[in-house]
């Protein structure tokens, strides 16, 4: 099996990729620069230079596979225009490569995100027929991709994957709190009532392969996340004990945070280098409820995750301390 993995330099693609190696695969990397190849660089991979937002550039990625993963895209941008050119146009544009270059696919997997179908409204967990209502310019240009994906569903076998927040060896995302946390201190950044959804990079990756092995009709979609209900409240202090730490919560007003999302877009847009902290960002953090479910994924890919929070964490603290991160 031939498979090509777009954003295999990532911090879940790069976990994809060595998986995938690992069951034998030969597997293709779309990269757009081959002098960083991060933590795939040692890998008997083959890289492949192109650019999802330049259409000619993958016609010879996608040559001869037997599988897409497309996981390239922007989770930071200095411009909001630039999420919905790579998270939109991007994927359009290697759908369309698909479908002109390579009409033997068997699985065409698009990675979006819980963003694009925005929180839950209710006190319930957010399922795949309840209708998308994004509230970040991230969120909603990772329905964008969806939407062009999903246009092309007749021609391609397409699925469609929404993982919930994801961490683990790797992720910078929640590196910050763990930063925090080793110096004694547990930022709140929303109210003690609001509930989400997360997902160990491991659980994730297994789900993809279920699903790109899946017997499934083309444009499903389906919500992951390891199945338990967190209070943001209590994530702070598993992550707190995993690292022996008794850390003084600091509650955040999310005025404050709208604040600080301003001056870190404004330095962004001076620098040129984008910023986790955005204005969508604080949007996406004030909502009170990113629970999903996943008893479709559980039902129909056989998806069962293994590793709760607690566990991920010290699996993640133990990596960061390895590679010297905290």
């Amino acid at each position: 099996m031939k498979a090509l993995v777009t954003g295999a330099t990532g911090f879940i693609g790069s976990h994809l990729v060595e998986a995938l190696v690992q069951r034998g695969a030969q597997v293709r990397c779309l990269v757009r620069n081959t002098s960083q190849l991060g933590w795939i660089k040692d890998l008997p991979v083959e890289f492949v230079a192109g650019d999802c937002l330049e259409k000619n550039s993958l016609k010879q990625a996608v040559l001869g596979v037997d599988q897409v993963f497309h996981l390239a895209g922007a989770t930071m941008a200095v411009k909001e225009t630039t999420f919905f050119e790579v998270n939109g146009l991007g994927t359009k544009n290697l759908v369309q490569a698909c479908t002109e270059h390579n009409t033997r696919l068997e699985k065409f997997i698009y990675l979006s995100s819980q963003a694009a179908a925005g929180p839950c409204p209710s006190f319930g967990k957010k399922k795949e027929s309840d209708p998308c209502e994004p509230v970040s310019p991230y969120g909603k240009s990772k329905l964008l991709g969806e939407e062009l994906a999903l246009s092309h569903a007749q021609e391609l076998p397409l699925l469609i994957l929404r993982p919930c927040a994801v961490y683990g060896p790797r992720d910078k995302g929640f590196l910050t709190l763990f930063q925090c946390i080793a110096k004694n201190i547990n930022p709140c950044l929303t109210g003690p009532d609001q509930h989400i959804s997360l997902c160990y990079v491991e659980d994730l990756v297994r789900a993809v392969l279920l699903a790109a092995e899946s017997q499934t009709k083309n444009g499903e979609i389906f919500f992951l996340s390891d199945g338990h209900d967190y209070r943001m409240g209590e994530i702070g202090d598993i992550f707190a004990q995993a690292m022996a730490k008794r850390a003084l919560k600091l509650r955040l007003p999310q005025q404050l945070l709208f604040g600080l999302a301003f001056c870190a877009e404004f330095f962004a847009k001076v620098s040129g280098k984008p910023s986790i902290m955005s204005r969508g960002k604080v949007r996406e953090m004030g909502c009170t409820n990113w629970l999903c479910d996943i008893a479709k994924a559980r039902t129909i890919l056989g998806f069962e995750p293994r590793i709760a929070l607690a566990q991920g964490a010290a699996l993640t603290i133990a990596w960061y301390k390895k590679e010297q991160w905290l």
